[in-house]
């Protein structure tokens, strides 16, 4: 008995520890079916995949924090995509230009968000859904529905390379973007009221913090990221099409709510977001070996969410 509750303590208390483990046994699983899938390519794969998908879930670990929810993660990275490939068109020496149509647009998008959740007092998952439908609308209105361009042969090749067979070149973009996010949540003081306001938004204001701004600068950052990732899945991919990378949304929360972050907020970490982004990726290419369609997988990532609430979703931050 008493081993038992050791070990449903430690699935209960230990998020990362576990998306890490069941990313081992799903691992192993798919060499199982698949022995030609152990090889330097897949790893490469699976980590380029993973960093990918840590960059889309950024912002959402920090909204997730505060208690809130951005259902327009994968359109603004679809919206960015586009931007980057059609602005790029093959040609170097482009991304200042990219940028200066991406940034404006995940800004003002994550404005909306966060001005429609904090001012306007509407449900997070109304708004933000809202401006989804609308950023994915406008994607077909700027492209007319067609295949955008290509982004440059560099720009594709800094994310593309492998070192040493199997380590992506991603990786460079992952040190700056992991060390901005860690500082933002851990070690400044925007990361403190991030998890205050999170825990008690009424303590938060009688503290002096101004939640508001707190809450609608996390929608902003996180759209703003979103948008980066946006860029970065571009150029990974080298060909973006309308809503190339919509199916972010869902994996975003998944990898967050995995990584130990609750949805109610007050308690998450980027690690554990990463950590459950792998997990998703490495999910996902089992589901890949199986040939399960896309129906079937969207079934399972609905499905494993709803266990990992009822697992890890329970706890709730201090409120008093």
């Amino acid at each position: 008995m008493v081993n038992n509750n050791k070990l449903k303590q430690f699935v209960r208390d230990n998020q990362i520890g576990m998306a890490l483990i069941i990313s081992a046994a799903l691992f192993t699983v798919n060499i199982a079916i698949n022995p030609a899938s152990l090889n330097a390519n897949t790893f490469g794969s699976i980590i380029a995949l993973t960093l990918l998908l840590s960059f889309a879930s950024a912002g959402q670990t920090m909204i997730m924090i505060t208690g809130g929810i951005d259902l327009s993660v994968g359109a603004v990275m679809s919206m960015a995509a586009i931007f980057t490939a059609n602005t790029m068109a093959g040609q170097e020496g482009m991304m200042p230009l990219v940028l200066v149509q991406v940034i404006p647009m995940a800004l003002i998008v994550g404005l909306i968000n966060g001005v429609g959740v904090v001012k306007l007092k509407l449900p997070a998952m109304v708004i933000t859904m809202c401006v989804s439908n609308v950023v994915t609308r406008l994607q077909y209105v700027y492209t007319q529905g067609l295949p955008t361009g290509t982004t440059s042969k560099f720009f594709t090749q800094t994310l593309q390379h492998r070192f040493f067979g199997f380590i992506p070149a991603m990786s460079l973009y992952a040190v700056v973007i992991f060390i901005a996010v860690l500082y933002l949540l851990n070690r400044s003081r925007f990361g403190q009221q991030l998890f205050l306001t999170g825990n008690n938004k009424n303590a938060a204001y009688l503290a002096g913090i101004r939640k508001d701004t707190v809450e609608i600068l996390a929608y902003v950052i996180g759209s703003l990221l979103a948008g980066v990732a946006g860029i970065i899945g571009a150029g990974y991919m080298n060909f973006v099409i309308c809503q190339s990378l919509d199916s972010y949304t869902m994996m975003s929360i998944v990898a967050v709510v995995v990584g130990g972050t609750l949805l109610i907020g007050g308690k998450g970490s980027y690690l554990g977001t990463a950590a459950g982004a792998l997990l998703i990726i490495v999910l996902g290419n089992c589901l890949s070996v199986l040939n399960s369609s896309d129906s079937v997988r969207s079934i399972i990532m609905g499905g494993v969410l709803i266990l990992l609430l009822a697992l890890y979703n329970k706890e709730k931050p201090i409120r008093q």
